[in-house]
């Protein structure tokens, strides 16, 4: 084997956070390299893995790495649990096509912050959007090479140094530079046995010849290893255990269970038993396992009804992932299952965020809904529920038909699960029949059910009916959690369309408290994203009942929670906070690092593109991506894309978009016919400082009357200064200039000079760093890096950290950033 994939593997790995992927087929060494890559990578190692007959248990392969349990439901919560235990070490997962569809979708979270290693037998059964976003996520996906043929040679002198030198070139020649395969046939080839074809899969008849000669109890407690897929110990496996110790086939871990040195081999065994002896070894199995194992063992016996029995055993003793795991097994069993479990299989997958699996488990009840004066009930509620899964699932032309069928004559409640998918399918596609589809449900449910009064208010929220925002908060109040936070998250974003950005921060803080008690970290750090993002716009002199801390206040909790594992949703609005704020006070170029791995989202898009105005580049600014937004991020894209042309010489008249909050479309519309933009200042007062100050530039920048711009330019630089917004101070003062008034734009300043301790911490904010971090490099305490800032401050007179590491690199040599703020800020 070359050395190339270990070099390379061992080079990511201590570089910093990352995640390699060695892959190949049985036998190829993908453990033997694994193990050797990880001694050689300092730091602790979490060693996990995927097992054969666990596949489905839900984080499994990362629970055995971190010993603990943990939460599956919430794919960010588990990555989360998994990284505040790896930290700084090295996470090993081995056997990843066994492991479930949770701990495959953690890894390109965990990718981010951790140091990450697994191996992967090919070919794989991952889901195909699993394995994509795993290759996606991987910094490096090496393949195991083969053997080369002298490493071959010196692997079967190894195994049988008696083999004269045609056998053992014949076993060279014969195993492809396989190690399993090499050192099956070596042994093979010492017992006296004859050669066999080239046609026939070398690796699986030398295993076979092998286990051959060992004693029967030895091959069926190796088979039965390779039935349970996992560890087991001796007494589990019986008298044939001391035999597999002996024979050096299987390892004893330090609690005494026993795990075969290649799981290919153990499987190997298992397969060599005809069909009913492996029946029946499953079915030993079944009675010597927990049962939620032994229903899996069961299944593979061929005992479809008792492996049902033991699944729905194991479901009552379970929750969340776990429940909804052993339920939709069940559910899959080719024997008769009762209704209720299909529909209580449903629920549970729902609420574990598995829609795609909650329809599919319905589709048989569905399919039973007939026209008739008295169809199923069980077939009615299956019907909606299903109809339920596919909207959740993002089908609602498929959602749609399924609830199509359900009568007006059924139960209250069915009817009232069909019109509410009805009236979000219209939502969704035809928005403007919602409206009279709305009308025809209230009428028709005087007393709506919670379901309702949500999807009511969604229509209501989207038409900016009067009373929208006060129905979005009473169904952001309601006891089902799935349509609390649904409405909550409506809430939150329609009121940041609208521009009413404290009332957006007021209703996500409030929705994240809710769900953090609750447990649900994915919605929970959605919503604290959402409320960094709407503050970071707003600015300061917010209401004091959301405990204002500040920019920087914002900046610290945004960029905390960028280090975290995290929904693409809330890394978006986090990144988007975190790269406005440090873009604003001239760190452009820690701005954009962070935005270049923001996920796809309209915040962060303008951001990306508003970093770029700042920095003297208006031809990137003036790129609008395809997904511009609704409300005010719409436009801020159109105002940003008015700025750039304006800064290229090229004034247009493009469309002002539609459902504009009042102060984008009155600057908009200011820009359009050339006047009134000081006017426009105003509106943005309650909304957005920034953009207040972007309008008075405006004003003072395309006005005719040199009095009235002064004046624009110089209540614009009073307001940019004050709120520490570096590069639109910058561009104020450039703009007065223009009128032959020269500011000085340098703080007031104390005699002292900067310490290179002091300097080396402003690197750092610079960099984006939050303050235990820079602790963490700098081997000092946090309190001591708050009292190098804070002196900092005090002698360049900045009113920020952020302020105080621009102004710092500006003026000094230690590391200057590519902007001039004795210029334009840019």
């Amino acid at each position: 084997m070359t050395d190339e994939p270990e070099v390379a593997a061992r080079t990511a790995l201590r570089q910093g956070p990352a995640l390699v992927v060695l892959s190949g087929p049985p036998g190829c060494g993908r453990t033997t390299l694994l193990r050797r890559i990880a001694a050689a990578v300092p730091g602790p190692a979490h060693l996990g893995g995927g097992l054969a007959m666990l596949a489905e248990v839900p984080a499994l392969a990362l629970s055995r790495a971190v010993r603990a349990r943990l939460p599956a439901d919430d794919v960010p919560l588990l990555a989360e649990a998994v990284r505040s235990r790896v930290r700084g070490g090295l996470l090993i997962l081995d056997d990843l096509q066994h492991a479930d569809p949770a701990t495959v979708a953690a890894l390109p979270h965990l990718a981010r912050t951790c140091r990450v290693l697994v191996a992967v037998r090919t070919p794989h059964r991952l889901p195909e959007a699993l394995a994509a976003a795993l290759r996606a996520a991987a910094t490096a996906w090496l393949p195991v090479p083969p053997l080369t043929p002298g490493e071959a040679h010196a692997l079967v002198r190894k195994t049988a140094g008696g083999l004269d030198e045609p056998s053992a070139a014949a076993v060279v020649g014969r195993a492809g530079g396989n190690p399993l395969a090499i050192i099956a046939l070596a042994r093979q080839a010492a017992s006296g046995r004859a050669p066999i074809g080239e046609d026939i899969d070398q690796v699986a008849y030398a295993i076979a010849a092998a286990l051959a000669d060992l004693p029967r109890p030895a091959r069926t407690a190796l088979a039965a290893l390779g039935l349970l897929g996992r560890p087991a110990a001796p007494a589990l496996l019986g008298t044939g255990a001391a035999d597999l110790l002996a024979a050096g086939l299987v390892t004893a871990e330090p609690g005494g269970s026993l795990v075969p040195v290649s799981a290919y081999v153990a499987e190997t065994a298992a397969g060599l038993l005809d069909t009913a002896a492996r029946a029946d070894l499953h079915a030993r199995l079944a009675e010597l396992t927990p049962p939620a194992e032994a229903a899996r063992h069961l299944d593979a016996a061929g005992d479809l009804p008792g492996a049902y029995r033991k699944a729905l055993a194991a479901a009552d003793r379970s929750a969340g992932a776990e429940r909804a795991a052993l339920l939709l097994f069940a559910c899959g069993l080719p024997t008769d299952v009762d209704p209720r479990v299909r529909l209580a299989a449903a629920d549970a997958a729902l609420a574990t965020g598995r829609a795609p699996d909650a329809a599919d488990v319905l589709r048989p009840l569905a399919g039973t809904l007939l026209p008739g004066p008295s169809p199923d009930p069980f077939a009615l509620e299956a019907a909606v529920l299903r109809g339920e899964a596919l909207l959740q699932a993002g089908e609602p032309a498929a959602a749609r038909d399924a609830v199509r069928p359900v009568p007006d004559t059924a139960a209250t409640g069915v009817v009232a699960g069909r019109d509410r998918v009805l009236l979000l399918c219209a939502l969704a596609t035809e928005p403007m029949s919602a409206l009279e589809l709305a009308d025809k449900i209230s009428v028709r449910h005087p007393q709506p059910p919670p379901g309702i009064v949500a999807a009511l208010a969604a229509v209501r929220a989207t038409h900016r009916l009067p009373g929208w925002d006060s129905a979005l908060r009473q169904a952001a109040g309601f006891a089902d959690p799935l349509i609390a936070r649904w409405s909550a998250w409506l809430l939150v974003e329609h009121l940041a369309a609208e521009g009413r950005l404290t009332d957006a921060a007021g209703a996500a803080l409030t929705a994240a408290a809710a769900a953090g008690q609750a447990l649900a970290y994915g919605w929970q750090t959605r919503f604290l994203a959402a409320a960094d993002w709407t503050l970071a716009l707003h600015g300061p002199q917010v209401p004091a009942e959301l405990s204002w801390d500040g920019i920087e206040g914002v900046l610290r909790r945004a960029a905390n929670l960028t280090d975290r594992a995290l929904p693409e949703q809330a890394r978006a609005y986090a990144t988007a906070a975190t790269a406005l704020i440090e873009a604003d006070t001239g760190l452009l170029a820690a701005a954009r690092a962070r935005l270049d791995h923001a996920p796809a989202h309209p915040a962060a898009a303008w951001v990306a593109r508003e970093a770029a105005w700042l920095d003297g580049q208006p031809d990137r600014a003036a790129r609008i991506p395809a997904d511009a937004g609704t409300g005010l991020l719409a436009g801020l894209h159109a105002i940003t894309a008015r700025w750039a042309a304006y800064d290229l010489g090229m004034p247009g008249n493009a469309a002002i978009p539609v459902d504009l909050p009042v102060a984008a479309r009155r600057t908009l519309t200011a820009w359009a016919v050339g006047s009134g933009l000081d006017t426009a200042a105003d509106s943005w007062q309650p909304v957005a400082l920034r953009e207040q100050i972007r309008c008075l530039i405006a004003a003072g920048l395309t006005g005719g009357d040199r009095e009235q711009a002064v004046a624009a330019l110089l209540r614009a630089e009073e307001l940019a200064d004050t709120a520490g917004l570096t590069v639109l101070a910058g561009r104020a003062r450039r703009g007065l200039r223009r009128h032959q008034i020269q500011r000085d734009s340098r703080s007031p300043r104390s005699d002292g000079r900067l310490t290179r301790r002091e300097l080396d911490v402003l690197g750092l904010v610079a960099a984006g760093e939050p303050t235990r971090r820079i602790a963490g490099q700098l081997g000092i305490s946090a309190e001591t890096v708050d009292t190098h800032i804070r002196a900092s401050m005090r002698k360049l007179g900045a009113r920020t950290r952020t302020e105080a590491a621009a102004l710092a690199f500006a003026t000094t040599t230690a590391g200057p950033e590519p902007f001039d703020t004795s210029e334009d800020g840019r």
